[in-house]
C-alpha cells in the first residue's frame, strides 16, 4: 500500500500539502491539487477515513440521543425502533454513521459538548419533554446554531427544528369513530402532559367531543406513561368506572393492550363490555385479540426526514427542507385503522 510520503515525492510537494489536498483543508493552488490527486490515483493511495474526518472537523456521525429508562428496552419498543430505522436508513444513504447516546430523563443534558468534542456532526433528539431542565440543552443548541432536529416534540413558538406527526388530527379521527358508533361516555387514557404529543392528543379528544355536543367529563380522564404496565395499572380505575363508560381511547397501543389485559383479569369480555381504541398501529396492534382499532403514525418517515434535513444542512444545501417548505416544523399525517376492538357487539 502506498504511503503519503510516496504520493508527496511523486507530486513534488510536501507531505503536509498532500494531507491538505486529500482532506480538503485550506487554500491550495488548482495545479498543485491536480498533481496530488493524479499522484494519489496512480499509486492507488487510500486515505484514512477517520483521520480525514478529524482533519475536516467532522466525525462522520449523526448522533441520536435517547432517554435512558431502567428496565425498559427502548430498542424493542415500536416507537423507538421505527424512528431509529428511519434515521439509520437516511444516515446510511448519506454516508454517515450513527452514534447512539443516552441521557437521563428529566435532567439537563449538554448536547453542545457532543459537537465541541467532534463526536457528532449533527444530532437527532428523541423522547424529549417540555421540562425546563430538559429544554435548557436544546435552547443552547439553537443559540449556537448547531445542526439538530427534535422528533415528535414541539416547543411552542421557539422555532426549534422538529419533525412530528399530527396527533391532534389522529386522536380527533379516533374519537369521531367512537362517537359515530353511538358512544358518548368515552374515557381517555393519555400520557404525561410534559410531552407535546400528549397535549395534541388531548386537544383532538376535546375537539371531537365538542363537535358532537358532548360535555367533557374530567372523571373519565386517566393518565399513564405510555408503558403497557401503566395501562394495566389504569385498569383498576377504569373497571371501577365501567358503568360510566361506553368506550376508552388510549394514547398508544402499549397502554391499550395493558388496559385490555387488566380488564380481562377482572372478568371483562372485550370488546363487548368495553370497546377500546389504541394509537400508533404498532406490530402488536393487529396481532392482539381482539385486533386493535388504532391510529397509524409514520414513525419511520419521521426519523428518515429528520436525518435527511440534517444531511442537507451538513452538505450546505440551503434550499427548502424536505416536505417542510422551509419551515422549522414538519408535520406528517396520521391515519385511522379500524379493527374489532372498537366493535362493542363482539367478544
Amino acid at each position: 500500500m502506498a504511503t503519503r510520503k510516496e504520493v508527496a515525492d511523486l507530486a513534488g510537494v510536501s507531505e503536509a500539502t498532500v494531507s491538505r489536498v486529500l482532506n480538503g483543508v485550506g487554500p491550495i493552488k488548482e495545479t498543485t491539487r491536480q498533481r496530488v490527486l493524479e499522484a494519489a490515483k496512480k499509486l492507488d493511495y487510500q486515505l484514512n477515513a477517520v483521520a480525514a474526518s478529524f482533519a475536516r472537523g467532522r466525525s462522520g456521525n449523526i448522533g441520536v440521543v435517547l432517554p435512558h429508562v431502567p428496565k425498559v428496552r427502548l430498542f424493542s419498543t415500536y416507537y423507538f425502533s421505527e424512528i431509529l430505522s428511519g434515521i439509520g436508513e437516511a444516515a446510511r444513504a448519506g454516508g454517515q454513521g450513527l452514534l447512539l447516546l443516552y441521557r437521563e430523563p428529566g435532567a439537563a443534558y449538554d448536547y453542545a459538548s457532543l459537537f465541541h468534542t467532534q463526536r457528532v456532526d449533527a444530532c437527532v433528539l428523541l423522547g424529549t419533554s417540555s421540562l425546563p431542565q430538559e429544554r435548557q440543552g436544546i435552547e443552547r443548541l439553537a443559540k449556537l446554531d448547531l445542526p439538530f432536529c427534535v422528533v415528535d416534540q414541539r416547543f411552542g413558538e421557539t422555532g426549534f427544528p422538529a419533525v412530528c406527526a399530527d396527533h391532534e388530527e389522529g386522536t380527533l379521527q379516533a374519537a369521531r369513530h367512537l362517537l359515530g358508533l353511538g358512544h358518548r361516555r368515552i374515557g381517555f387514557l393519555n400520557g404525561s402532559p410534559h410531552y407535546s404529543n400528549s397535549l395534541d392528543r388531548a386537544e383532538g379528544y376535546r375537539r371531537a367531543l365538542a363537535e358532537a355536543g358532548v360535555p367533557l367529563n374530567r372523571k373519565l380522564l386517566y393518565e399513564g406513561n405510555y408503558s403497557r404496565k401503566s395501562g394495566f395499572e389504569a385498569a383498576s380505575g377504569i373497571y371501577r368506572d365501567l358503568d360510566s363508560l361506553d368506550a376508552v381511547l388510549c394514547a398508544n397501543d402499549r397502554m391499550a393492550i395493558g388496559l385490555a389485559q387488566g380488564l380481562r383479569e377482572r372478568g371483562c369480555k372485550l370488546p363487548r363490555d368495553l370497546p377500546i381504541v389504541g394509537y400508533d398501529d404498532s406490530d402488536a396492534a393487529a396481532l392482539f385479540d381482539p385486533p386493535l382499532t388504532t391510529v397509524q403514525v409514520p414513525f419511520y418517515e419521521m426519523g428518515r426526514i429528520a436525518a435527511e434535513r440534517l444531511l442537507r444542512r451538513l452538505s450546505g444545501d440551503t434550499g427548502e427542507d424536505l416536505q417542510g417548505e422551509g419551515s422549522s416544523l414538519v408535520m406528517l399525517p396520521t391515519q385511522l385503522i379500524v379493527r374489532k376492538s372498537s366493535q362493542s357487539g363482539e367478544e
